[in-house]
């Protein structure tokens, strides 16, 4: 019988899950795997519902990315009308989407990953969370919180509340933003490059700092897919889907959104219900590929602006080159993106153009399928609808960036567990580091957040005859 460690829940992830790590009869890890063990029936509950609620609906997915969720189902929306969205729209969700990457990214870095990178792996785990990082270094907590609020003010603005906005629609948005609200955000842009610009020094010195775990956080060969653009700049609303390997090479370019089903294909396993999307052309497994943070930087030429094309070089310099296959870099290209993210909100605020002309175009059902793209925080978000002539939905398949992202997330928790548990003795900071090598990839699971507070956590480390061998709580 194969010995077994069992770490549930996985703490500080968006959502529930746990770990298990097999190990062999000499106590060494043999494999291992990511279950997620909620289930959500968002494809399954929308069915039946009219198009025109979709956008609202789906953006209950997720309590801290609902604008990706929002704003790909627009997409989605917009394409089953065959409307084309008016260009102010367009510039509007653009907006909206890089406040989002902005307050999504601050709090994986700051809050979740933070207490990690800046207390320690083997830092108390009682002390290893928010408020122990405000007590550590109250400056940059402050900052974390700041920066996180200057992307859920700018959301608010644009959609009337920060969580849940219903405001985009099929064929453009609800409303516009004020000339004096556009005044209050540009003056807040400097603060918030001060705040990126320290949170990239500090992820620099975390470099040096860990070079062990920098080794074997996700370290291996994979493809990765974002969206692209002709201007081969970063992308994160629009365009269209590209795969490349390890090497850079392109092996799927100018793939509609809507002809995802050629170059993607979904498994499951009974162990979890995360399903396992892979690049179909390679099959299951051989075909395991990234997307989000890391695979958008890779993928991109340039950001295409000064302060973030400078990061992306120092990034790429540090990393050996481009492709960059370590995950552990996830965590800088976060970073990175806020910098990029925050010069095009300024680029966009400053345009005296900015939202002036029709919001929204107007039609009926045109289409009877359609799929919407977007780049979430965490990667590529894909809807795909079915409606009837009356705009009733009747089949709905979400690709999200985590499942995407799950057969990289198995291979980095079994490369962490071989590297650093030892199954004859446990201790918390061997498999912290594996929970850690998860929130590499900020997984979003589902509503909820374990930024705060303490969860329980019981590892138990089970012999063949079933007797309990050794144990770690928190």
């Amino acid at each position: 019988m194969t010995q077994q460690i069992v770490i549930d829940p996985v703490t500080r992830i968006e959502g529930h899950a746990k770990i298990s790590l097999y190990l062999d009869t000499n106590g060494q890890v043999e494999d291992a795997r990511f279950h997620v063990t909620e289930f959500r029936g968002f494809e399954r509950f929308c069915v039946g519902r009219p198009l025109w609620e979709m956008p609202a609906i789906t953006a209950r997915i997720c309590g801290i990315c609902p604008v990706s969720h929002l704003l790909a189902s627009a997409c989605t929306g917009d394409a089953i009308l065959a409307v084309d969205v008016p260009s102010a729209a367009e510039q509007l969700r653009r907006l909206m989407n890089l406040a989002q990457i902005v307050q999504s990214h601050a709090l994986s870095f700051f809050h979740l990953s933070g207490p990690d990178l800046l207390l320690g792996f083997d830092s108390d785990p009682m002390q290893r969370n928010v408020f122990g990082l405000a007590a550590a270094d109250p400056e940059l907590a402050r900052g974390g919180i700041r920066l996180r609020q200057f992307g859920q003010d700018l959301i608010a603005a644009l959609g009337g509340r920060k969580i849940h906005p219903a405001w985009a629609i099929p064929g453009g948005v609800r409303s516009g933003l004020s000339a004096s609200d556009r005044e209050a955000f540009l003056a807040r842009i400097p603060e918030a490059h001060k705040i990126a610009g320290t949170a990239i020094r500090c992820f620099e010195l975390i470099l040096e700092r860990y070079p062990a775990e920098v080794a074997a956080f996700g370290v291996f060969p994979s493809l990765f897919m974002a969206l692209s653009n002709s201007e081969g700049t970063w992308e994160h609303y629009g365009g269209t889907l590209r795969v490349i390997d390890a090497s850079g090479r392109v092996l799927a370019d100018h793939v509609p959104p809507d002809e995802y089903q050629t170059i993607i294909g979904e498994a499951s396993e009974t162990w979890s219900y995360l399903k396992f999307p892979y690049y179909r052309p390679l099959g299951y497994h051989g075909g395991m590929y990234r997307v989000g943070p890391l695979a958008r930087v890779n993928i991109c030429r340039s950001f295409g602006t000064l302060r973030a094309d400078a990061a992306l070089a120092v990034m790429r310099q540090r990393a050996g080159g481009s492709p960059i296959l370590n995950s552990f870099f996830g965590h800088y290209a976060r970073l990175v993106e806020i910098v990029g993210a925050l010069e095009r909100i300024e680029l966009l605020l400053a345009d005296p153009n900015l939202g002036a002309g029709r919001l929204s175009a107007d039609a009926g059902v045109n289409r009877l399928e359609a799929v919407g793209a977007s780049e979430a925080p965490r990667g590529t978000l894909l809807h795909h609808y079915r409606v009837d002539p009356h705009g009733l939905i009747e089949y709905v398949n979400l690709i999200i960036a985590t499942g995407q992202n799950n057969l990289a997330i198995n291979r980095t928790v079994t490369q962490i567990a071989q590297r650093f548990v030892d199954g004859t003795k446990l201790n918390e900071g061997m498999l912290n580091r594996v929970e850690a090598g998860v929130r590499s990839y900020d997984p979003c699971l589902s509503c909820s957040t374990h930024a705060l507070g303490q969860m329980p956590l019981l590892l138990e480390l089970v012999g063949p005859d079933g007797q309990v061998l050794d144990s770690v709580a928190r």
